[in-house]
C-alpha cells in the first residue's frame, strides 16, 4: 500500500501497477492514490525494522581501518568475527567485550568484508521488540542476501531468559545459510550466556584488545575527514611544548576509538588557526578548564552565573532578553536605582566574561561547540538544590510568547545531553517527574516528550528510558500519559514502531476518554499513515479488538476507520477487503466486538453515521460498504448503537445519508417492514 499527493497541475498519468494490485482513485480534497495490496495481512507476523547502516561507519570500516593496538599487535577482532561468519557454524557471531573496545566497528568491519563480491545489503536491525525483556526471534527480519547488525550491548543485561534467547538466535542464523545472510550481535561483556551449550558457546568473538586510538585519530582525519594538511597536529614528538604537541598528547595509550574518532572529527572542521585548533581542543576536553574558571571568579557573583544560565538556554537572543531571563531565574524585579544601574561592567562585558559571543545584540554560544553543555553539567552536579528552581525557571520562558518558546527542541536536547553525559536514569526521571510538577501546558508537555524522545533512541541510557516509558503508559496521572502518547507520536514510533503500539495500548486502554487517550488516538492514526507502517498497525489492533478483547483495541479499531479525520485507512482496508476476504471478516469481526463493549457505545454510533456519510461519496466502494454494513446490522441487531442506526434515536434529527442506508440494506423483509413504519412515523410527526 502505498500514498502519493499530487500538487497541482494535474499529475502526470500514473505507471500501471503490478498484477494482483488494486488502484482507487478517491478524495478529491487530498488528491491521493490509495493502492492495497499483499502488504495488508491477517496471517504474518510484523518483523523488526532495519535500517541502513550510516555511510559514515561503512566509510570508516572502508578507508580508515586500524587493526593494530597500541603496541603495534593486530587486533584480531574484526577478522575472527568474519571467520565465524563464513564457517561450518550458523551464520552469526556474537561480539562480546567492555565498551569503547570498538566492537561495532568491528562487527561492520566483518559485514562488509564478507558482503564484498556477493552484492549483499547492510542493515542494522532496530531491537524494536514488543517486550524488550522476552526478545522473541521469530520477529527478526530473514530477508536472503542481507549482512545483518544487531547492536544489544546496552539491553542484553536486561534479558529475562538470555539461554532461550540466545539458543533460538543460532537456530535463527541456522537457516539463514540457504538465503544467504548473515548476522553479527553485538553484546555486552558479560551478557551473553555462553554456559547454555556449545553452540552458543561456539558463535563468540571476544573482543579484548582496542585498536590504537593515536593510530584512529590519524586515519579518520585523512581519510574520513580528507584533512591530510591537519596531521601534523597529531604527530608532534612529546617534547612539543606547542599547541600541535598539546593536540598530539589528547589521546592515551588507554583511549578508546571513539575518543579518538571525535578529536579527529574536531580538527577537521575547526578553523586552521592556532585559535581554531584551542576551540577544537577544548571542546574535546568539553570545556573543562573553561567552566572551572568561569564558576570560579563569579564565587560571589549570582547575576553572572544566572546570565551566563540564561545565555545557554536562550542562545540566539538579544542580550537584553538574556538578561530579563537571568532577572527571572533569580527571582527579581528590574533594577530601579539610577547608582546601582551605573555601576559595574557592561553587560556585553559581563556577556564576553561568561565565555558568550555577543555580535551586534545577539547573545551566541556556537562559537563553542559543546560549552552549553558542560556549563550544564557543572552546574546539576555541582550545584544540585537548583535542579526545581531551573526546570520551573525553564516551564516560564517555554510559555506561548515568551523568549524560549520556540527554542523548546534545542533546550530538550540540552537536557538530554546533560543525561547522557552524567549516563544516569535518575536525571531521566527527574526530568519525568517534572510532567506533574511543572506547568500543565502544551509546551511543557512537548518540551519533556522531545527530551524522553532522544533519551529513548540514545546508545548508553535508551534500553532504561524505553522502560520507563512503559511503566509511564500505564501511570494514573493524565499528564503523564499524554507525554507518553506524544513521544509515540514523533520520531520514537519511527525507530521503535512495535514498542510505541504498546506503550499506546495501555493508554487506550484508560477508563476515561481523557486528554491522554485522545493523543494517544492520533499518535495511533499518525503511525498508521506513515509509509509501511499499516500493515503493522492493523494487524495488531485487530489482534487487540478480536482476541485480547481490550478496550484499546476497539477504541483503536474505531479510530483508525474513522473518515471523518483522515479517510485513509478506511480506503485502504477496504481496498484490501475487496481482494481478501480474511480482511473482510476482519472488519466485521472488528466491529462486532467493539459493538459488544458498552464503554464504546458513542463512539460505534458516531462511526456507524460516519460510514453511511462517506458512502455516499466516490472515496470508497459503494457496494462493499453497504454489503459490510449489512452483515454488522445482521450480527448485532440488538446492540444499542445499530438499533440507532436503523431505528434511530428520540429527538435525534438523522441525517439524509443514514436514512439512504437504511433503504439500502437487505433486511429480512418483516425487519424492513418495521423500518417503514418507523420512517412514516417519523415523518408523520
Amino acid at each position: 500500500m502505498s500514498e502519493e499527493t499530487f500538487p497541482p497541475p494535474p499529475p502526470p498519468p500514473v505507471a500501471p501497477p503490478p498484477p494482483g494490485f488494486q488502484v482507487r482513485v478517491g478524495g478529491n480534497q487530498n488528491s491521493k492514490i490509495i493502492i492495497a495490496a499483499g502488504s495488508i495481512t491477517m496471517k504474518d507476523k510484523p518483523r523488526l525494522p532495519v535500517a541502513d547502516i550510516p555511510q559514515v561507519e561503512l566509510d570508516v570500516v572502508q578507508r580508515a581501518w586500524v587493526d593494530l593496538d597500541v603496541r603495534d599487535e593486530h587486533v584480531r577482532t574484526a577478522e575472527e568475527t568474519a571467520a565465524r561468519l563464513v564457517g561450518e557454524g550458523p551464520r552469526l557471531a556474537v561480539v562480546m567485550g567492555p565498551p569503547g573496545y570498538g566492537k561495532r566497528t568491528a562487527g561492520i568491519k566483518a559485514l562488509w568484508e564478507v558482503a564484498q563480491g556477493q552484492s549483499l545489503k547492510l542493515q542494522e536491525i532496530v531491537p524494536d521488540w514488543e517486550k524488550p525483556g522476552s526478545p522473541d526471534v521469530a520477529e527478526l527480519p530473514d530477508e536472503p542476501g542481507t549482512a545483518y547488525l544487531l547492536d544489544v550491548a546496552a539491553e542484553i543485561s536486561s534479558w529475562q531468559n538470555p539461554g532461550s534467547v540466545a539458543q533460538q538466535l543460532v537456530s535463527y542464523a541456522e537457516e539463514l545459510r540457504p538465503s544467504g545472510s548473515f548476522l553479527v550481535v553485538i553484546a555486552d561483556e558479560h551478557g551473553w550466556p555462553e554456559a547454555v551449550s556449545g553452540a552458543v558457546a561456539n558463535v563468540v568473538v571476544r573482543a579484548t584488545a582496542r585498536p590504537s586510538a593515536r593510530r584512529v585519530a590519524r586515519m579518520h582525519l585523512e581519510y574520513v575527514h580528507h584533512q591530510p594538511g591537519r596531521l601534523h597536529w597529531l604527530t608532534a614528538t612529546p617534547s612539543d611544548t606547542g599547541l600541535a604537541g598539546k593536540a598530539a598528547q589528547q589521546l592515551t595509550d588507554g583511549s578508546r576509538p571513539a575518543d579518538a574518532a571525535s578529536l579527529a572529527a574536531k580538527l577537521a572542521v575547526t578553523e586552521d588557526s592556532r585559535e581554531g585548533l584551542e576551540r577544537a581542543l577544548s571542546a574535546f576536553q568539553e570545556w573543562r578548564t573553561d567552566v572551572r574558571d568561569v564558576f570560579t571568579t563569579t564565587e560571589d557573583n549570582p547575576d553572572d552565573r544566572a546570565l551566563l544560565i540564561s545565555a545557554l538556554f536562550l542562545n540566539g537572543n538579544d542580550a537584553l532578553t538574556v538578561q530579563d531571563g537571568a532577572r527571572a531565574l533569580l527571582g527579581e524585579s528590574p533594577e530601579a536605582d539610577v547608582r546601582a544601574i551605573l555601576t559595574g561592567p557592561d553587560l556585553t562585558s559581563r556577556l564576553t566574561a561568561m565565555g558568550a559571543e555577543v555580535n551586534g545584540r545577539t547573545v551566541s554560544l556556537d562559537h563553542k561547540p559543546g560549552y552549553a553543555r558542560a556549563v550544564l553539567l557543572h552546574l546539576w552536579q555541582q550545584r544540585a538544590d537548583i535542579h526545581p528552581h531551573l526546570l520551573k525557571w525553564l516551564d516560564a520562558i517555554t510559555s506561548p510568547k515568551e523568549a524560549g518558546a520556540d527554542r523548546l527542541a534545542e533546550i530538550s536536547d540540552l537536557l538530554v545531553e546533560l543525561a547522557v553525559a552524567e549516563n544516569d536514569i535518575r536525571v531521566v526521571k527527574k526530568v519525568h517527574a517534572w510532567i506533574d510538577n511543572g506547568a500543565d501546558s502544551p509546551e511543557h508537555r512537548a518540551l519533556i516528550a522531545r527530551f524522553l524522545t532522544v533519551a529513548a533512541e540514545s546508545d548508553t541510557l535508551g534500553a532504561g528510558v524505553r522502560s520507563l516509558l512503559l511503566d509511564s503508559a500505564q501511570d494514573d496521572s493524565e499528564a503523564v500519559a499524554t507525554v507518553v502518547a506524544l513521544v509515540c507520536q514523533g520520531e520514537f514510533a519511527q525507530h521503535y514502531p512495535r514498542q510505541a503500539l504498546v506503550r499506546l495500548r495501555h493508554i487506550l486502554d484508560r477508563l476515561e476518554p481523557d486528554d491522554a487517550v485522545r493523543t494517544a488516538q492520533e499518535a495511533l492514526r499518525d503511525i498508521a499513515a506513515r509509509d509501511g507502517q499499516l500493515p503493522r498497525v492493523w494487524s495488531t489492533v485487530i489482534k487487540w479488538a478480536t482476541e485480547k478483547k481490550h478496550l484499546a483495541g476497539h477504541r483503536a479499531f474505531l479510530s483508525l476507520l474513522d473518515p471523518r479525520v483522515d479517510p485513509y485507512v478506511l480506503q485502504v482496508m477496504l481496498a484490501a477487503a475487496e481482494q481478501k476476504q480474511d480482511i473482510r471478516e476482519a472488519l466485521v469481526d472488528g466491529w462486532n466486538a467493539a459493538l459488544a463493549d458498552t464503554r464504546v457505545e458513542g463512539e460505534c454510533r458516531q462511526l456507524l453515521a460516519a460510514w453511511a456519510e462517506v458512502r455516499k461519496t466516490e472515496d470508497v466502494p459503494t457496494e462493499l460498504m453497504t454489503d459490510l454494513l449489512n452483515q454488522i446490522v445482521l450480527e448485532r441487531l440488538y446492540a444499542t448503537p445499530v438499533s440507532a442506526l436503523i431505528f434511530g434515536e428520540p429527538g435525534v434529527a438523522d441525517g439524509k445519508a443514514v436514512i439512504d442506508l437504511r433503504k439500502n440494506l437487505r433486511l429480512p423483509p418483516a425487519l424492513s417492514s418495521l423500518i417503514d413504519s418507523h420512517e412514516r412515523a417519523s415523518a408523520g410527526s
